[in-house]
């Protein structure tokens, strides 16, 4: 609508313009060189209007002659762009489905269509990559290189080449060229973190991650928690060279981070070493509150090492009072009880312990126990439920298990993978001797008075019923015995049937392994001469 208006508004000024010049008449006269000229003005005007206009058609087409073969030239390179540009467009499609052929096809068309570009390198990279073309891909990526708009591509295609074939080396020093290079880009400054944790050069991993945060390529909360796990692990190398440096650095580490165990029982741990047991508790005390741990308990009870077991069993019923029913401070309760031979306090926080969960750090605490009371049958006993009965919590990174916490992955090197968790067990039916050691022993359940205990003391006897003698006819004035038959069904509580002598007998599963020694006489049979007397010396927990 606009162009409308100006183009009616120019006609109106050109009609004025041609009306005032006709309403005005006059001669124009030019004598040169002994020609004279005369018109009328008006004549004189159309006669330059027609010379102007023709003297722009001829200049508009001597350009055109003149331009002629740039433009062709032009006209015939943006021909080929258009076709290099489709080719890389059916090669991306033939990538992405995976035709290792048509991709090679389309990158070498491209190529010969639109030379160096990087979108050409690109593609011939990707192709050579799909079709296992290693040499030709890292060529490619090098190629890309010297380009400044894909040198950041290039370094990260010959980083993650370099990754495959397994030449670490390699990979580190592309990463800390590229890191060097584009210091924003996000893979170059991780790779090279994850390199100086794996070979455990903290100074440079706590620099880079420095870096890395001031290019906010990490969350906060996430540079929070490296940097803690960083100084915990450069305090726990310069424990035995620096001790005052490493107990600067672990509280700076728990300061940073106060529920981060590894931090908090390595500061306790140096401050109790160094005299300092008032802030070493403290610092236990911070932690426990947020996540309760047995290295925190062990240092807790610790703390003082000249102090008398009874002290130490006091500190431990403080440390478990703040956590309540957690088992890792009725734990701590029971370990300290053993050694201040407080039997009936130890026997109430295990008794505890197998009631929140029968672990296999309870069912030790408890075969310990019945040992230095005397009774090693029992002992036996439970050092058998402990083969059966569900693992404890441990560090565990990528698989691997561990009772101490390690700064990085053994199988990865990558830092802060161990998490304090119970490690995967092996999934399998429950048969009858799962069902035997799971449950616990007569004497740990009340039974009424005239009751029948629901679990024999005596394992299930196995037979076949084909070699198996006919039974003896009874009398018929003799009721039945009762017989205990076992459901190996895997359920929470294993359900007792009783069931008549009369009925037919069904086959009973192999059930290995025995619950005790062959040469084990029982709870209520006599000790061999040689059995170890007196109590046993179990291992404590590792720490850090």
């Amino acid at each position: 609508m606009v162009r409308v208006l100006i183009y009616l508004a120019l006609v109106a000024i050109f009609a004025f313009g041609a009306i005032w010049v006709v309403d005005r008449p006059g001669e124009l006269v030019i004598d040169w060189q002994g020609y004279r000229v005369e018109t009328s003005v008006a004549v004189a005007a159309a006669f330059v209007a027609v010379v102007a206009g023709g003297a722009v058609v001829l200049w508009n087409v001597m350009r055109w002659i003149l331009a002629g073969p740039e433009a062709f030239a032009l006209f015939r390179r943006n021909r080929r762009r258009s076709k290099g540009y489709e080719a890389i467009a059916r090669g991306v499609v033939a990538v992405g489905t995976g035709d290792a052929r048509r991709a090679g096809k389309e990158a070498d068309e491209a190529r010969r269509l639109l030379g160096r570009e990087p979108l050409t390198l690109v593609l011939a990279a990707q192709a050579a990559q799909l079709s296992g073309d290693r040499a030709g891909a890292e060529a490619a990526f090098r190629a890309m290189t010297d380009q400044p708009e894909t040198r950041s591509l290039g370094l990260r295609g010959l980083f993650i080449e370099a990754e495959r074939r397994g030449d670490r080396s390699q990979a580190k020093q592309i990463a800390e060229e590229a890191a060097r290079q584009s210091p924003d880009a996000p893979w170059a400054g991780q790779a090279l973190f994850d390199f100086q944790c794996a070979e455990r050069d903290w100074a440079g991993a706590l620099a880079t991650l420095e870096r890395l945060s001031a290019n906010r390529l990490i969350e906060k909360q996430d540079v929070r928690r490296r940097r803690a796990v960083l100084l915990t692990a450069q305090a726990g190398d310069a424990a035995a060279s620096d001790a005052p440096l490493a107990i600067r650095e672990a509280r700076e580490a728990h300061g940073i981070a106060p529920d981060f165990v590894p931090a908090a029982v390595l500061a306790a741990r140096l401050l109790a070493e160094q005299g300092d047991a008032k802030k070493a508790m403290k610092i236990v005390e911070t932690t426990w509150s947020k996540t309760p741990h047995p290295d925190l308990a062990e240092v807790y009870v610790h703390a003082r090492t000249g102090d008398p077991a009874r002290d130490k069993l006091k500190r431990a019923r403080t440390l478990s009072e703040r956590s309540g029913n957690d088992p890792e401070g009725l734990y701590a309760v029971a370990r300290a009880a053993l050694a201040a031979r407080e039997f009936e306090t130890a026997r109430g926080a295990v008794d505890r312990l197998l009631g929140i969960r029968p672990t296999v750090r309870a069912c030790m605490l408890m075969a310990e126990l019945e040992e230095i009371q005397g009774d090693a049958g029992r002992s036996r006993e439970w050092l058998a439920r402990a083969l059966r009965a569900p693992r404890d919590s441990a560090w565990v990174a990528d698989g691997v298990a561990s009772e101490i916490w390690a700064p990085t992955s053994p199988v990865t090197g990558r830092l802060d993978a161990f998490v304090w968790k119970m490690p995967v067990e092996e999934t399998r039916p429950k048969l009858a001797a799962d069902a035997w050691l799971d449950e616990a022993p007569a004497e740990m359940r009340p039974i009424e008075a005239g009751a029948t205990p629901a679990l024999p003391r005596e394992m299930p006897a196995l037979s076949d019923p084909a070699d198996a003698p006919a039974p003896a006819p009874e009398p018929a004035s003799a009721p039945p015995k009762p017989a205990t038959v076992i459901d190996a069904k895997p359920t929470a509580a294993p359900a007792l049937s009783l069931k008549p002598a009369s009925a037919p007998a069904k086959p009973t599963a192999t059930v290995f392994p025995l619950s005790r020694a062959p040469d084990d006489p029982g709870t209520n049979g006599a000790e061999p001469a040689d059995a170890a007397s007196g109590s046993r010396n179990f291992p404590p927990r590792a720490g850090l």
